[in-house]
């Protein structure tokens, strides 16, 4: 899959394609979203990605910035997957695709985490996610074939369905949003995207490795799968910043999918010690030893031109599309993103 692309005019990034998610500042309301939408496409961002956990429902988000603004490839990461069926999300994402038919639709999906899927939604994680994620993939891209489709895996089954939504031929890409070694190959194995998150430029070769690997395993041309990563910056002051970066990077070490990456990424002294005082139940040092250099290594926040290096460091390392994650934490936190924007283009 080629990054994304679209007609000229506003929001295009013919030569440096770069979105924009709102995952990050959900908290801030969807008006802000709306408007920052607006401010990224005419700075000449290509895509605007959204979350879905507990806050907005991502096609409805998605589809009132097709409504509303205009201009942008759309995207979503990630969905949990286990709270769609396959024939859902696809039906979701050519919906998406009919209010944009000249724009990339993106359903990124993954295997998201046992809180948010088994606690808050009440859902079945599962034991087996790298096998269920080959079906979900499998399925979701027969169902967008507009073909009648019938399917009998272990996790899901489809008998003669059909996508009942006209489309062109420009249809939703697949995107996985993956961070271990078996997860990024799937991508390259099935998916037209991958989505890094929550890693550092210097871990981004492996990734890619990983994912080209998958490619050659199911004899795919080499960039059949394009490598999109979030990238967290923002344009506020580093010292300041820092305490909501510990707090970030906690939150999402507990998971351990998050922290095989992070130790991966050469931050296993951490991890260790942030998962013994966890398991103590010692939260403030558990947080307190997310040390400096791993947060000034992945929540990244200086003045515009750290912000513009940091980007551009993600591209150098092999990501196709950076997709800025815009950390709010200036005193002016709406100002704080538009001044992030404002850096990257």
């Amino acid at each position: 899959m080629a990054p994304t692309s679209s007609p000229s005019g506003p929001g295009d990034a013919a030569q440096a394609p770069v979105g924009l998610t709102f995952a990050s500042f959900q908290g801030l309301g969807l008006d802000v979203g709306l408007a920052m939408a607006r401010t990224a496409r005419d700075a000449g961002f290509s895509s605007y990605w959204t979350a879905e956990t507990v806050s907005t429902e991502a096609f409805a988000t998605l589809g009132a910035v097709a409504a509303g603004v205009g201009g942008l490839g759309l995207g979503t990461g990630v969905l949990a997957l286990q709270l769609r069926t396959p024939q859902v999300a696809a039906m979701g994402a050519a919906t998406l695709q009919a209010l944009a038919p000249d724009r990339d639709v993106l359903l990124g999906v993954g295997i998201s985490s046992p809180v948010v899927v088994g606690r808050w939604h009440g859902a079945n994680y599962g034991d087996r996610p790298v096998a269920q994620v080959r079906e979900f993939l499998e399925l979701t891209a027969a169902c967008l074939s507009g073909e009648g489709v019938s399917y009998d895996g272990e996790f899901y089954k489809a008998s003669r369905f059909r996508l009942g939504v006209r489309l062109g031929d420009r249809r939703p890409k697949l995107v996985l949003g993956a961070l271990n070694q078996r997860m990024l190959r799937l991508a390259g194995e099935l998916a037209d995207g991958v989505l890094l998150n929550y890693l550092p430029a210097s871990a981004v070769p492996w990734c890619v490795e990983q994912v080209r690997a998958g490619e050659r395993f199911a004899q795919r041309p080499p960039g059949s799968c394009t490598i999109y990563a979030y990238v967290h910056v923002g344009v506020c002051d580093t010292e300041a910043a820092r305490p909501a970066g510990r707090k970030d990077l906690f939150s999402y070490a507990v998971v351990d999918a998050y922290a095989q990456a992070f130790e991966r990424a050469g931050f296993g002294d951490e991890i260790a010690a942030l998962r013994t005082a966890h398991q103590d139940g010692d939260r403030e040092a558990a947080v307190a030893a997310v040390s400096d250099r791993m947060v000034d290594a992945i929540d990244i926040c200086g003045d515009a031109a750290v912000v513009a290096g940091a980007v551009q460091e993600y591209r150098d390392a092999g990501v196709e599309v950076p997709v800025i994650m815009p950390l709010p934490w200036g005193e002016d936190r709406v100002a704080t993103i538009e001044a992030t924007i404002d850096a990257v283009t």
